[in-house]
């Protein structure tokens, strides 16, 4: 009996890990079974109001049938948690890069008394590196061209916390042009996520948004948040945030997302988008807010799946998550396409059991349970041939089948707040570089197992044009889209350089492929035919230029190892920066800074021993942020002025 038991559980792990055993084999012919029909499936679905122009999003009719659909998804922490469902206020982290701040109360702003300073304007200053110019992102830096706001001191907390630290970190308001005679203005102690829009320093921690003047450090308004920000966007005169929290299955509305200076924001269910068929824990929330006076001028609520990217474009915001199929409905599909596995008595008690009206968790368990008696039923070497066959039948069904397994939905909403299209696509997503709109299209780089896809999508967000199964044995570690090309880093031993022309949305055609050493996991387009790469050659920070005026022969013309482990800029693109008029860029690497310059190749021009983590510019002085500010004049790279914070 324990042998059974063992290899029940063995076929339970080879489900649940997905069979990560060799997929190179030959796929072998089905075997027929023209008498098998699919498994009836008594599970009702919530159908919803149909909206139009919508594919498969719809809107809940009813309090009622909201509930219906939390009941039928078993909407808990992605799980079962023995029939208990989460309440409301479950603190979920938030999804920035890293660094990102960690909770505490709103303290208000310590004015520092500062000398008087002659002022000057400047003629230009930098902005954060982001991936759709004028569409701002927050960091952890943001200049106005006079005075410098930096988040200082942060320190990951990982939660739960038995007793939270005291100290989390602050804000310092910095006059820092001219540099000779830098001050602190002000400082906010806690920090967070900056972004800036005229008169106004805004905050973003995991759960709160709040509003500051940005000359005296005033706290103006203030926006907590049930759940957690997943990210947020500043174009125009608006931010655009949103939130993600679970949904209490006794009490689920009206749902209160967030509460404004102390006001809550009520969402009715009737409100509520959902997609039909697909298993959806959190409510995601869109909202529109004045960055002037917090006020949140239009909201957009749907249901989704847990992990999430956002992409914003200036004609809409795409949020994509993934929507993997259940491992209880793989195991049914399996055996559905396996009949001849088992005699037909245990294929009749399947069925029964499939014809339950129970939910797949129980009548997974009732169907291994007929295999159990089955197996028990089987001498060793028979039992042993049937361990293997099923090992190898799941691991050429997973492969046959992994568009359907793993797929991403994406959903489409239009800058004021109404939805325009949803869609899906197989694999998932790198990050928010892996979608880009151009010219009415969606571009979407998806990545599934040992293989890739890309996907043209339309202003429905139904598949115009694809490239599938490209970069086999390998997974996407790189994409940018840049006008009608897409460039395309794929990794496992070598570093192919895809470069796909997109001039043609309806027949999308990899051009170009250059295989080198090491990976590039940020790409930054540097000119019209110049891409630089940022990733790592074995142990080691790796910088390539990429000539790309030849769309099919790309070629590496320049590289640059640093003798250092890590960079920010490989996992979050906004510790990069870039400065055409003096033909440089910066990134900060281990504990130092590096200035390179990129005309006649790549050439380190400054090494900075400051244990860095941004830099900004400010006219002709460049600005490197890290347990100090320190100063370099861009014409001679001498340190001019150095800060240090008290």
């Amino acid at each position: 009996m324990k042998k059974i038991v063992l290899i029940l559980s063995l076929i339970a792990v080879m489900v649940a890990a997905g069979c990560t055993g060799t997929e190179n084999q030959v796929k072998p012919t089905p075997t027929p079974t023209p008498s098998a029909t699919p498994y009836p499936e008594k599970t009702p679905e919530v159908v919803g109001e149909n909206v139009s122009g919508l594919g498969n999003l719809a809107r809940f009719k009813s309090e009622d049938e909201l509930k219906e659909y939390l009941a039928l998804k078993e909407v808990y922490y992605g799980y079962p948690m023995f029939g208990v469902a989460v309440q409301k206020g479950v603190p979920m982290p938030m999804e920035m890069p890293a660094g990102t701040p960690t909770p505490m109360p709103v303290p208000t702003a310590t004015p520092v008394p500062t000398p008087m300073i002659e002022e000057r304007a400047a003629e230009r200053y930098s902005e954060t590196n982001v991936q759709v110019k004028g569409i701002d992102e927050p960091d952890i830096v943001k200049t106005d061209g006079k005075n410098i706001y930096y988040s200082i001191g942060m320190a990951r907390i990982y939660m739960p916390q038995i007793i939270m630290p005291e100290y989390y970190g602050k804000i310092l308001s910095v006059i820092a042009f001219p540099p000779d005679n830098m001050s602190v203005s002000f400082e906010i102690p806690k920090d967070g996520n900056l972004l800036l829009h005229k008169d106004r320093l805004i905050v973003l921690r995991y759960n709160e948004i709040s509003g500051y003047d940005k000359e005296n450090g005033k706290n103006v308004w203030r926006i907590d948040v049930d759940g957690s920000i997943v990210t947020a966007r500043l174009y125009g005169d608006y931010i655009f945030v949103i939130t993600r929290n679970y949904l209490d299955y006794y009490d689920p509305c009206p749902v209160e997302p967030v509460r404004v200076n102390g006001e809550a924001l009520e969402i009715r269910c009737t409100d509520i988008y959902f997609p039909r068929g697909i298993s959806s824990e959190v409510l995601y929330t869109v909202m529109k807010v004045n960055p002037e006076n917090g006020e949140i001028e239009k909201t957009f609520s749907f249901m989704g799946s847990y992990g999430s990217t956002v992409y914003m474009s200036e004609n809409a915001l795409y949020i994509a998550y993934s929507k993997r199929m259940g491992e209880d409905e793989i195991y049914f599909k399996f055996l559905q396409e396996n009949r001849d596995l088992l005699p037909d008595d245990v294929l009749s008690r399947i069925e029964k059991v499939m014809s339950y009206d129970i939910g797949n968790q129980a009548k997974f368990i009732e169907i291994q349970s007929a295999i159990s008696k089955y197996l028990l039923t089987l001498d060793k070497e028979e039992r042993l041939k049937f361990e293997n066959d099923f090992w190898n039948r799941m691991q050429d069904f997973r492969k046959e089948h992994k568009r359907e397994i793993q797929r991403t939905y994406i959903v489409k909403v239009g800058l004021n707040l109404e939805s325009l299209a949803d869609g899906e696509i197989p694999g998932r997503l790198l990050n928010q570089f892996s979608m880009d709109e151009y010219g009415g299209y969606l571009r979407v780089a998806t990545t599934l197992g040992d293989e890739n896809d890309l996907y043209v999508l339309d202003e429905k967000l139904r598949v115009a044009g694809k490239i599938a199964g490209f970069g086999e044995d390998e997974r996407i570690y790189a994409v940018r889209f840049i006008g009608d090309r897409g460039y395309i880093v794929t990794f496992r031993e070598t570093d192919p350089f895809f470069v796909i022309d997109l001039s043609d949305p309806r027949k999308p055609e990899i051009k170009g492929e250059l295989k080198i050493p090491g990976f590039s996991s940020y790409l930054h387009p540097v000119s019209g035919h110049l891409i630089l790469g940022v990733g790592r050659e074995g142990s080691y920070v790796k910088l390539s230029l990429f000539d790309v005026s030849d769309a099919k022969n790309p070629k590496e013309i320049s590289k640059y190892t640093l003798k250092e482990s890590w960079s920010e800029v490989l996992y979050n693109h906004h510790a990069f920066l870039m400065d055409s008029k003096h033909g440089v860029f910066f990134l900060p690497a281990g504990n130092h800074g590096y200035v390179f310059s990129y005309g006649d190749g790549l050439k380190l021009v400054k090494a900075i021993d400051v244990p860095a983590v941004r830099a900004i510019y400010i006219d002709d002085y460049l600005y490197v942020l890290g347990d100090s500010i320190a100063v370099y004049d861009e014409n001679t790279w001498e340190r001019v002025a150095e800060f240090r914070f008290g």
